[in-house]
């Protein structure tokens, strides 16, 4: 019984093998346009290992020095200046929040106008959309060079950049958001009498509020380590420190700096995981009202005794 029954199951798959071949393997065409991806690939990752200069002896050598380097940052110190590197943490921390609120209240409004059930027109939408690409797609760092020139010298310039970048992550975010809202929700605003303005409040925003607070929260924590970044090329913070401590080989205090960053960027990871998982759970957990009932008449008193 067990040889007939395999027998039977080699005479179907070779039917269904002669019936449907692509199903069980790829054409010659498939295969020929597999293997030239792959030899591409490789050929491209030969061609950066190449102009890029990265040969084993080179490698090598570079280890070895940041071994050296590594060992001098140990043990960390802050010298005499353990209040200035607070002052300037906080003033990082500082770049990284004014950014983000100020990229987070500018993007509200261009998340809706960029979302298709909110602006049809294509021809309105369609500049607006694009507008996020050109914001986001010039990194913070480019932008922070523009402004050091534009305002000079200081946390000013980081927090433009960040804003400035972040004004078109989060418009696109907030955009593909309000355009996944339940429909059902919308319709009833619309039902109840609400007009645009209400069907915004009570139909779309409940939705994606919880979604538009968590970007918010995790792009704080992000900006929080791209301040430090920008502090580098001279946009204040915790980054001017450091690198003014890497060009004076005072490693053992740059090890502090590290350190520093390190834990007030997990901190902020912790704190911003909790507001998201409660923003999240609130948001789930609010029921919707359309509009209040009208309350019942209060029935009339009447005196003991007397008929009402």
């Amino acid at each position: 019984m067990g040889l007939s029954a395999a027998a039977i199951d080699t005479a179907q798959l070779a039917s269904l093998r002669e019936r449907f071949p692509r199903a069980f393997s790829r054409s010659p065409r498939e295969r020929a346009i597999l293997l030239a991806c792959a030899l591409g690939l490789i050929g491209f990752v030969i061609f950066c290992l190449v102009r890029f200069d990265a040969s084993p002896a080179r490698i090598v050598n570079g280890m070895e020095r940041f071994g050296k380097i590594a060992g001098a940052l140990f043990p960390p110190t802050p010298g005499d200046a353990f209040w200035d590197l607070v002052k300037a943490m906080l003033e990082s921390v500082g770049m990284a929040f004014l950014g983000t609120l100020i990229a987070a209240v500018i993007a509200v409004p261009l998340g809706f106008l960029g979302a298709r059930n909110v602006l049809p027109v294509t021809l309105l939408r369609f500049p607006i959309r694009r507008s996020y690409d050109f914001l986001r797609g010039v990194d913070s760092l480019v932008w922070a060079l523009v402004y050091v020139r534009a305002v000079g010298l200081g946390p000013l310039a980081g927090v433009l950049a960040i804003a400035t970048t972040d004004v078109g992550i989060f418009a696109k975010l907030f955009a593909e958001a309000i355009e996944n809202v339940e429909r059902k929700q919308v319709e009833g605003v619309r039902a109840a009498g609400g007009n645009a303005v209400k069907t915004v409040r009570f139909g779309i925003l409940p939705q994606v509020l919880p979604i538009m607070l968590s970007n918010v929260l995790y792009m704080f924590e992000s900006n929080t380590r791209s301040a430090t970044i920008l502090g580098i090329i001279g946009a204040g913070g915790i980054g001017f420190a450091l690198s003014d401590r890497i060009r004076a080989h005072r490693w053992d205090e740059v090890g502090f700096i590290i350190i520093m960053i390190i834990v007030v960027v997990a901190l902020i990871d912790f704190l911003s995981h909790l507001l998201r998982t409660r923003v999240i759970k609130a948001g789930a957990n609010r029921p919707l009202v359309l509009m209040e009932e009208p309350a019942a008449p209060a029935a009339p008193v009447t005196e003991p005794g007397k008929a009402s």
